[in-house]
């Protein structure tokens, strides 16, 4: 507890920030050097795994609840990195950033926004491990929250991990291309992987929050501890209304679309329901859309019962994710 980094920086915010600007821009460096997407991903997952690992060992809080909360961490880290890293490798680059990959400010300021997610996203286990919490008496571990931290965890690390893999499985079955991926999970949610992320990330800060809720703690540790709520609302606006759900549903859509009437100059977009679909790919996309919830899972016959305003209000069928045929986005 008397180390400087302790004493001078007692929830880890400088520490784990500055290690985590060397990291990603080194990354950054490498990356923009050779133009090549093999470790943006994987710098970006190993960051995690880097922060909760550091403040661990640093804080020397080796109790149920700290130790819990950071192996979570390093375990959703380690799967994201790996699988992301075996995806490029296997892919041999990332189409995302084929419009900026060569573009030095832009490819800049992707990493500046990578910085910003993994610094951020990991508050709840860095302030968890830092001395400004573990000075304090936390309750024991097995309070309400704990139990429950640890269930939504599991349940979004599960959800998460089974539908990357059932996606990339059946992508590498070579599939029929004019139908959606709906094996496994994909048959119940449009995007599990999104919400098994958001999952996980609302199971650990319940978990981690636990000592704020109980125990003897001074009123900014308890402040701290509650403001790191900005990881799990974050994830959740970011996958919901930026790189997300946004950049994979109206391109999927125009995908299909195109698919089905392929542009000959001809298509105005005001006919497009007047005509049959040259392969069925169009109806093939509409049918699974509308059975299949957008995030949450659900079974296709539940869902397609639902009245719209239950799948607006509760369920995040919401109409800026639409894509029309004839509109320019």
């Amino acid at each position: 507890m008397g180390s400087p980094v302790n004493v001078l920086d007692k929830y880890y915010l400088a520490i784990t920030l500055l290690v985590t600007v060397g990291y990603q821009l080194t990354g950054f460096a490498i990356a923009w050097t050779f133009q090549f997407d093999k470790i943006t991903d994987f710098t970006g997952g190993s960051n995690f795994f880097i922060l909760a690992l550091l403040t661990l060992l640093l804080g020397q809080e080796f109790n149920i609840r700290n130790v819990l909360a950071s192996v979570f961490v390093m375990v959703w880290a380690a799967r994201l990195a790996g699988f992301l890293l075996y995806r490029v490798l296997k892919m041999g680059s990332d189409s995302r950033f084929d419009d900026i990959r060569s573009h030095f400010f832009k490819f800049f300021a992707f990493w500046v926004g990578q910085i910003l997610w993994v610094w951020i996203v990991s508050l709840p286990v860095v302030i968890l491990n830092s001395p400004g919490v573990s000075s304090g008496q936390p309750p024991a571990f097995g309070t309400a929250s704990d139990i429950l931290g640890v269930i939504i965890w599991v349940v979004g690390w599960v959800v998460e991990t089974i539908a990357d893999w059932q996606k990339f499985q059946y992508k590498a079955s070579d599939p029929p291309k004019e139908k959606p991926t709906n094996v496994g999970l994909w048959g119940w949610s449009r995007h599990p992987p999104y919400f098994g992320e958001i999952m996980c990330w609302w199971g650990i800060w319940t978990l981690t929050v636990a000592p704020a809720l109980g125990g003897v703690h001074s009123s900014d540790a308890r402040s701290a501890q509650l403001g790191s709520l900005v990881s799990p609302l974050l994830t959740m606006l970011l996958l919901l209304f930026a790189s997300g759900v946004p950049t994979a549903e109206k391109p999927t859509a125009q995908k299909f679309y195109k698919m089905a009437y392929p542009d000959d100059g001809s298509d105005d977009g005001h006919d497009y329901h007047e005509r049959q679909p040259a392969n069925g790919a169009w109806v093939n996309y509409q049918t699974y859309r509308a059975q299949t919830s957008i995030l949450v899972p659900l079974p296709p016959t539940m869902y397609r019962a639902l009245p719209m305003w239950i799948k607006r209000t509760f369920l995040l069928e919401l109409p800026m994710y639409e894509w029309t045929p004839g509109t320019t986005s």
